[in-house]
């Protein structure tokens, strides 16, 4: 830690302390930022890990992770180097970034020493010069005085992390297996035979009661533990007097705690979000660290003062010119002072940071000019004046643009790309499900409840066929759990899990196949309805259902955002998401992105079944917007591991609409393999000796061992907002979020506000998150899925103590240990308008224009005459 004060206390400073009574819950809030809620992993959704620090830009971030972790943000070079081999990077743009930070530089040496030492240190060549310590040490000395004053102000650091550094790491390893333990029994999803005892007073308080009683502790720590408050927020407050914390640096002690483990933090800080009973939570598991640190390292007490200053010694400049200035030792005396100190200076700004900032930056840059190379090397297609046979709406997730690709490539077909919530804030509820799931993006919150119903009849007998079937998994539960049965439980059950062992194992695709078989034999699912009627509930905080004026409200709002608010063809197919995978801790990772692991088929359904009301229709009508009578929407949903288009609700069809169904119904099968096999060929293992790409797709997804169901959204790397004209006929390699808008009928630039605001953001959380598990797996990702352990039911870790792990697995970024499938590169926005028009979005909306100066998103616009402008 910086200014560490004695422990003996400092009348000024405990007075200072004391104005922090009614500051302590506003500053665990602000030390909150360095963290992101992590919820369950079976509702995993992609989060930004630096969203509350974009106030910050990129590269002080970068430094800041740095500093205190050693932690990079910036890809390694070797990332780098294999992305310039390949022609990833083009050096042109590196070039361009050199020389533009070199002109930033006040530095008196000449231009061309400078030039020649910054490429050098890029290209990491030539190799360094064999000098001895002997020789370095003894320059350095003679020349430390001519060297500027380069001083830095150190991170705050934890007194366990201030152990570490001086080579005791008992106390740290101690400390957070004592938390993972804690936070383990207290956040556990029903997996646990017994359940924590006093978990409802809160975890501060059930830590409080049950500590005292831990054999693991020494008694003397027991007894200390014993005494500690009632209150969280006094008892954090106590152990910081204790600790002798300076108030100016207790935002910062806090964080150090928070990024010791934070993940179980995350998870802490996600379930403080979810109700306002555990509001208090990040503070109770602050109080209990805290306080488990103090009783540790009291006997330890006082240590030394840490120096507040990092020095930067002389010897490494030294040797950085030594490697890529093309100096000898001897060379130095020949210097002037001016000059050995414009040297040092160099050296010591021209960093490693520094060197992956321009590395990044023109790796980004090369992929914008490959993006505006295809998006105006042709003029911009007129758009076809005849209505399509059909059109498609699926959501903007990286993975549908090459299917929409093929299907338009099928048949007279039209697509859109819209968010896959469709604009509907509800939480949704299956037929005989006990369950609720809010089907929107995590950001947002439902504002309406809808559920699945049946005929009275009809739903008692698919609720029996549920409860036969779950029956059966309790009663293995239980067998499991007791201690008698359980040693029964392998005799009976061994010989038949042996064969559904050996049949996955050997058999996956026909094993699944026969497993679906069985399940839908024995559980059929009715004919069902949707409460789309407001009806006022009283077991229910939001309301159920819409009224007539929500209706309208949100089939207008959807059709709008879409782009699809005239020349309607006879069929409207609505398209949901999801995928498919087995045995795999991550399977709602790969559903929606944003959604929190649901389907969006459901609100496919919801705005397919109100496109279809004649009420809606007739208010939609007066509005603006005319479906013909002869149109009818229907629900399916894309399933992505399998690349198929599966229907989920088709109401009785005009002439036209079944014409059209059934040209669909004939053309899907050659859209699905012809998907699977563009997508297949980019999997590990798989290249040109594939058999059959529908075949390779449904094996992966039955195979019980298999890490890469599919690759989600690995490799998304841009957003373009655009007429479809733009980039129907692009391969564009399934990186690209692609969303519709026609800036022509935005007067306002209200829905270019809101598909900023709203789809671009979740895009950006999606991209940083695969950003983060790349470039730091071990801190923001969660290691190898085949060595990961569930723990209680809400996530993963390595080994049984570990911390709990927030990010993407290795398998869903790498193809293999030496290379990167993901592309790591902040997300690359194009928008489809006028100059005028991006200028007033940019003033209208002061939080996206800060995340493109500070480095969190790039922008570019390309308008009908096809001009590009970079803003970024």
């Amino acid at each position: 830690m910086n200014a560490i004060l004695p422990l003996d206390r400092n009348v000024k400073f405990e007075k200072e302390f004391d104005y922090l009574g009614a500051d302590l819950s506003e500053l665990v809030t602000l030390a909150s930022n360095v963290i992101s809620p992590l919820g369950p992993i079976n509702t995993f959704a992609a989060r930004n890990p630096w969203v509350g620090l974009e106030e910050q830009t990129f590269e002080q971030v970068a430094r800041r992770f740095k500093d205190f972790g050693d932690l990079d943000l910036y890809p390694q070079y070797s990332a780098f180097q294999f992305a310039h081999n390949q022609g990833d990077i083009k050096a042109e743009f590196l070039e361009v970034g050199l020389n533009h930070w070199l002109d930033s530089q006040s530095l008196k040496l000449d231009r061309k020493v400078a030039e020649r030492f910054c490429r050098n240190a890029l290209m990491q060549s030539p190799q360094p010069k064999s000098v001895s310590a002997a020789k370095l040490k003894k320059l350095a000395t003679k020349l430390s005085h001519l060297g500027p004053m380069l001083t830095e102000k150190h991170s705050v650091r934890t007194y366990c992390q201030l152990f570490e550094q001086m080579g005791d790491e008992s106390l740290g390893k101690e400390l957070d297996h004592q938390m993972i333990k804690w936070c383990k029994l207290f956040l556990d999803e029903s997996q646990a035979v017994w359940s924590m005892p006093h978990r409802e007073e809160g975890f501060y308080q059930a830590w409080r009661k049950l500590v005292q009683f831990d054999p693991e502790l020494r008694q003397t720590i027991r007894k200390q533990l014993r005494d500690s408050p009632q209150d969280a927020e006094q008892a954090l407050k106590e152990v910081l007097l204790k600790l002798n914390v300076p108030y100016s640096q207790v935002q910062e002690y806090l964080e150090a705690h928070l990024l010791a483990l934070p993940g179980w933090a995350g998870m802490m800080l996600w379930r403080s979000q979810q109700s306002s009973n555990n509001s208090s939570l990040l503070t109770e598991y602050l109080a209990v660290r805290v306080s488990m640190e103090y009783a540790l390292i009291e006997p330890y007490l006082p240590i030394p003062e840490q120096s507040i200053a990092k020095i930067v010694m002389t010897e490494d400049l030294i040797a950085a010119w030594l490697s890529w200035g093309e100096m000898s030792i001897n060379a130095w005396s020949q210097l002037f002072s001016n000059e050995i100190k414009a040297r040092l200076t160099l050296a010591y700004r021209f960093d490693q940071v520094t060197r992956n900032r321009l590395w990044l930056e023109a790796w980004e840059q090369t992929y914008e000019d490959h993006v505006k190379t295809m998006l105006t090397a042709q003029p911009l297609p007129l758009k076809e004046e005849q209505t399509p046979l059909a059109q498609f709406v699926f959501c903007i997730d990286v993975r549908s643009e090459p299917f929409r690709r093929k299907l338009e490539q099928a048949g007279e077909f039209e697509t859109f790309g819209t968010a896959g919530f469709f604009g509907l804030p509800i939480e949704t509820n299956e037929l005989g499900s006990s369950h609720t799931h809010n089907s929107l993006p995590v950001m947002f919150k439902p504002k309406y409840k809808v559920k699945e119903t049946s005929s009275h009849s009809e739903f008692e007998k698919y609720n029996q066929q549920q409860q036969v079937s779950h029956s059966l998994s309790t009663t293995f539960k239980t067998m499991k759990q007791n201690l008698l049965s359980s040693l029964l439980l392998p005799e009976i059950s061994g010989p038949w899990l042996s064969l559904q062992m050996m049949a996955r194992s050997l058999m996956p695709r026909k094993t699944g196949e026969a497993f679906g078989k069985i399940r839908n034999t024995l559980i059929r699912k009715p004919t069902t309805e949707l409460t789309l009627d407001h009806v006022h509930s009283c077991d229910s905080e939001l309301p159920l259902g819409f009224t007539d004026g929500e209706k309208v409200f949100y089939a207008k709002q959807a059709l709008t955002m879409m782009g699809l608010t005239d020349h309607f063809s006879p069929l409207v197919v609505i398209c949901g998401h999801r995928s498919h995978s087995t045995n795999n801790p991550y399977a709602s990772a790969l559903d929606c992105g944003a959604c929190g692991g649901a389907s969006s088929g459901f609100n496919a359904r919801v705005l397919a079944t109100l496109c279809n009301l004649p009420k809606v229709r007739q208010r939609l009508a007066t509005e603006g917007i005319t479906i013909p009578k002869e149109t009818v929407f229907a629900a399916a949903e894309h399933i992505t591991s399998l690349d198929e288009l599966q229907w989920l609700y088709v109401p009785e069809l005009s002439e036209a609409a079944k014409n059209a169904f059934d040209q669909i119904t004939k053309a899907l099968p050659k859209v699905s393999e012809a998907a699977s096999s563009e997508r297949i060929i980019n999997l590990p293992k798989i290249g040109n000796n594939r058999k059959n790409g529908r075949d390779e797709a449904q094996t992966k997804t039955e195979d019980w061992s298999e890490v890469r169901p599919e690759w989600g959204l690995a490799r998304n790397a841009t957003f373009i907002i655009g007429d479809r004209m733009l980039t129907r006929d692009l391969n564009l390699e399934g990186r690209a979020f692609l969303h519709n808008y026609n800036w022509q009928n935005d007067h306002n630039g209200r829905t270019l506000e809101n598909i900023i605001a709203g789809p671009v953001t979740v895009a950006q959380w999606i991209n940083l998150q695969y950003y983060a598990s790349t470039v730091a797996p071990h801190f923001y990702g969660s290691g190898n899925k085949a060595t990961q352990t569930v723990t209680s039911g809400i996530g993963v870790m390595q080994g049984n103590a570990s911390d709990l792990l927030s990010g993407l697995p290795w398998q869903s970024v790498m193809k293999s240990d030496e290379e990167l499938y993901h592309a790591p590169l902040r997300l690359l926005v194009v928008i489809q308008a006028p100059k005028e028009s991006v200028e007033k979005l940019l003033k209208q909306q002061p939080a996206f224009q800060q995340k493109i100066q500070n480095g969190w998103i790039r922008l570019a616009s390309i308008d009908d005459e096809g001009v590009w402008e970079s803003w970024s």
